[in-house]
């Protein structure tokens, strides 16, 4: 299985990393990052970067594709050519898929119209305004398409696509494997749990970082 994984200046890290470290671990898999250019990609906070071993043009089709989210989503909506590449990589995919505002990019290429997608809870408007239906939810199937909601939630969006893809003992066994056996210290991790003085602190941060 080929996986194509987008990268872009100012994405999120784990937006991209988390599915790797499951989807990677498939068998059969073999995962691509791309970007505009080959090189390296720097991600949101400034002190990490990816490397895109293959440039756009050098991809033209996937099993799967993953689009990450990240503040720097917001100029790729704009970006014809990394549009007209998502809309072609999507008509050789099996799978469709994206994490946290990643469903932003995936509906601006016109692949979500009329489709149930997620995305970062800060966001549900901007899906709905490029012909999405959001629902407020970890992971969303809608056929081949498939959306994760902020960050974190790519890694179940991976268990999910390995089982569906795979088999739920091969999820199950990537699942031990990484050890992802969450078990936070705050129940922070949705405004419809966390303090609402925090939910506001993150709501004015989150601003400012777009």
């Amino acid at each position: 299985m080929k996986i194509a994984i987008l990268l872009y200046d100012r994405f999120t890290s784990l937006d991209a990393v988390g599915p790797y470290e499951i989807l990677g671990r498939m068998p059969g898999a073999e995962v691509v990052f791309t970007a505009a250019r080959r090189g390296p990609v720097r991600a949101d906070m400034g002190s990490l970067a990816l490397t895109a071993d293959a440039a756009l043009d050098e991809v033209d089709s996937a099993d799967l594709l993953l689009v990450p989210g990240g503040p720097g989503s917001v100029a790729q909506q704009e970006n014809p050519e990394v549009l007209d590449w998502l809309r072609a990589i999507d008509a050789t995919t099996t799978w469709t898929t994206s994490v946290c505002t990643g469903s932003v990019l995936l509906a601006a290429a016109g692949l979500l119209t009329g489709r149930r997608a997620t995305t970062h809870w800060f966001v549900p408007q901007a899906l709905a305004s490029f012909g999405a239906e959001p629902v407020d939810e970890r992971v969303v199937f809608d056929g081949k398409y498939a959306t994760a909601a902020g960050v974190s939630s790519g890694i179940d969006l991976g268990l999910h696509l390995v089982g569906r893809i795979c088999d739920p003992e091969t999820a199950q066994g990537i699942q031990l494997l990484t050890e992802y056996d969450p078990q936070p210290p705050y129940t922070a991790g949705s405004p419809k749990t966390a303090p609402p003085a925090v939910v506001e602190a993150v709501r004015a941060g989150f601003t400012a970082r777009r």
